[in-house]
């Protein structure tokens, strides 16, 4: 097929090419003349594992192109896939506004029938509106059916979650819209489920709640864990394999945080609020994670009693790891909280620098490699399980530090951390001395 996409940031790109990739043809449009230029010279503008090598590819067997030109991206498209942002607005909901002009500039431009598809995640009831904008704008006598298909796309795993998603979503009432969707993704091999368009947009807000449901729960099992003496890792493992259950999402740490699940929470409890229903399942989620990210200031204040004056080293800065996204990652409040009470915060990330430097405080000291940010430190809390902290080797390194004090955050320190007297170390939901269960973090800990 041929196909225009408007919007090229995670969602869009990573659609763009990875539709290319299985043999259409695709023309992304941006407003940003200086992203655009970006692209068209094969750079990606954000970390994504893999991306780049696959746009690389497409750009060589010209599958995929870049314009700001909307006229030019949908003069031949068959489908218009809309995939700008929708960040949270002032009240919590998501700001449409960016959607809102994207419809008015395909209802101007557009010249022969074709399919709006809705990828962006929005209110439900959104894809009704934007027809409506859309067939007001027309500038043609053209049809132009609409239809919801959500992305589930983690950050930093996107590429490989576009072609081994658990299933694809397409929300329309028309069977032949649905038809051809379903056929543009048959070479992916996934499981497609055809909805109404309320409930494909329903079902992308309801599938980020509940899973920022579970790291909720396991984040207050693992609390009750330190006070009882109980081990986080043995709870969740057994938990994990009751199949009603499932593993993921079950690993205890400071919360989850990025660009989707804070944003969709708060937009469903805004839902709820417009309809006169209350989630109380939903706040309660929310005000756990919110009280979760501090549990390692806390903890380091209990340690030191003052941590005014005191060296506190920050270890992994974005949300997750594999991604430089910095969008309310656990770092930002924990370094407004440690300077708040007086320490001197320092901080290192392997990929987000860059953006660590427009997101954190500017007090936050930033460096380079792990051992600089170590140095003559007096506490190190680990934010962000990067598979450098995770390995035997990086454990010594910590001996830079002036007394090896660890706060980790995420459970990722292999278990030399247990074995070198040196180290004093504090986990979450464990007591301290108790062994680590040895499981790789790229396995069970990227879903945050």
């Amino acid at each position: 097929m041929r196909i225009a996409i408007v919007g090229t940031g995670y969602v869009g790109l990573v659609t763009g090419v990875c539709l290319a990739k299985i043999g259409h043809q695709v023309t992304c449009v941006d407003v940003d003349e200086d992203k655009v230029a970006q692209l068209s010279s094969g750079e990606v503008p954000f970390y994504e594992p893999g991306l780049g090598e696959m746009l690389d590819q497409q750009r060589k067997e010209k599958r995929i192109a870049f314009t700001v030109n909307p006229g030019a991206a949908f003069a031949n498209a068959e489908a218009i896939f809309i995939a700008v942002g929708t960040p949270q607005g002032i009240d919590g909901m998501p700001d449409l506004q960016a959607l809102i002009t994207v419809a008015q500039t395909i209802g101007r431009n557009v010249q022969h029938d074709v399919i709006v598809v809705i990828k962006s995640t929005v209110p439900i009831g959104t894809n009704t509106f934007l027809s409506q904008i859309i067939a007001e704008h027309l500038a043609h006598p053209v049809s132009v059916r609409v239809a919801s298909n959500p992305e589930f796309l983690r950050e930093g795993s996107a590429v490989y979650d576009t072609f081994h998603g658990d299933r694809i979503v397409i929300g329309t009432d028309d069977a032949e819209v649905a038809e051809m969707l379903a056929a543009m993704y048959a070479p992916l091999h996934i499981p497609i489920l055809h909805t109404d368009i309320r409930s494909a947009e329903m079902i992308k807000y309801a599938s980020n709640a509940f899973l920022a449901t579970k790291i909720s729960f396991i984040n207050e099992i693992a609390n009750l864990c330190e006070s009882l003496g109980a081990t986080i890792e043995d709870v969740a493992r057994g938990m994990g394999m009751d199949q009603r259950i499932g593993e993921k999402f079950l690993r205890a740490g400071i919360g989850y945080g990025g660009s989707c699940f804070p944003k969709d929470v708060k937009a469903l409890l805004g839902m709820a609020e417009l309809s006169g229903d209350q989630l109380q399942i939903l706040q309660a989620v929310e005000r756990v994670n919110r009280k979760q990210q501090m549990r390692l200031v806390e903890k380091a204040a209990s340690r030191f009693g003052d941590l005014r004056g005191k060296r506190m080293a920050l270890l992994g800065l974005s949300f997750k790891p594999d991604t430089d996204d910095m969008r309310e990652a656990p770092s930002l409040g924990i370094a407004a909280a440690l300077l708040e009470q007086g320490a001197r915060v320092v901080g290192y990330d392997p990929v987000s620098m860059s953006n660590a430097r427009t997101y954190l405080p500017a007090q936050v000291e930033l460096f380079e490699c792990a051992e600089q940010a170590l140095a003559g430190a007096d506490a190190a809390f680990v934010l962000t399980e990067w598979q450098e902290f995770t390995l035997p080797a990086f454990v010594p390194k910590l001996r830079a530090m002036r007394e090896a004090i660890v706060f980790d955050g995420r459970n990722c320190l292999h278990d030399s951390v247990l074995e070198d007297d040196a180290v004093e170390y504090h986990p979450i939901g464990r007591q301290l001395g108790k062994k680590l269960v040895t499981t790789s973090f790229h396995e069970k800990g990227r879903e945050r």
